[in-house]
Order: structure tokens, then C-alpha cells, then sequence
């Protein structure tokens, strides 16, 4: 018997999806959650609601070779347990916000720069007449 549970977040709530697997028959139960459970929530859940999980009928799985060898399973796992970057979606909502607040400042930085640069010469430019004028 192989069984696995997967935690993902579908809009708006996170959901698991448990697949058993028992003699090339594949079933699976969905359970939806409110807030992101923890791993210990999760244990928990599974502990006392298993039997109330409700699984579909059971279907014929692929029979494949799963022959996974033991560095580049840990790879995986070691891949699976970093985190990734920012977390949250606020988290990676204030990110996107900073980084087009500093776009737009750099494009306004831009800009004030030219006008200045352009203002400089104006007053070269003046300069030099009033010097060919002689005053």
C-alpha cells in the first residue's frame, strides 16, 4: 500500500488531496482546510478524521517502476524543505509594490536629471552670448 497527502493552496482556501494506492487501484479523498494548516495540524487531522475521509472509487493506477536512486532522492527532499523565497502572498503582493515604487522612482530620477542637465546648458549657452556681447 502507498498512500501520500499533498497540501496545496487553491483560491480561497488550502486544500489536501490523500491518494492510496493498494494493488494497482488508485483512490483519494479531498479534504479542504480554512487557514494554511501546520505540519502538526495536518498530523492531527489525519490522526482523527481518517476514518470519516470519504474516497472516491478506486480506479486502475499505471504500474511503474519507482526506482529512485538514494543521492538523488535526498536532492529532492532537500529541494522540497528550502524554503521558497518570500512566503505569503501579502509578503510577495508588498514585494511587487515595492519593486514598481522603484521603478517609478528611478524613471522620475530620469527625468529630473535631463530637465537639470538641460537647464545647465541653457545657462552655458547664455553665458557664452552675454561674453561675445561684451557686458
Amino acid at each position: 500500500m502507498k498512500a501520500t497527502f499533498t497540501v496545496f493552496f487553491e483560491a480561497p482556501f488550502w486544500k489536501g488531496i490523500y491518494e492510496r494506492e493498494e494493488k494497482n487501484k488508485l483512490s483519494v479523498a479531498i479534504v479542504i482546510f480554512g487557514a494554511e494548516p501546520k505540519d502538526k495540524e495536518v498530523l492531527e487531522f489525519l490522526n482523527t478524521n481518517f476514518i470519516k475521509l470519504s474516497f472516491s472509487k478506486e480506479v486502475a493506477a499505471k504500474q511503474k517502476p519507482n526506482i529512485i536512486k538514494y543521492k538523488r532522492l535526498q536532492r529532492k527532499i532537500k529541494k522540497e524543505t528550502q524554503p521558497k523565497g518570500i512566503g505569503t502572498k501579502s509578503q510577495q503582493a508588498l514585494q511587487q509594490q515595492r519593486e514598481l515604487h522603484k521603478t517609478e522612482r528611478k524613471e522620475t530620477q530620469k527625468e529630473k536629471k535631463k530637465i537639470l542637465e538641460q537647464k545647465y546648458f541653457e545657462q552655458k549657452q547664455q553665458k557664452k552670448k552675454q561674453k561675445r556681447k561684451g557686458h
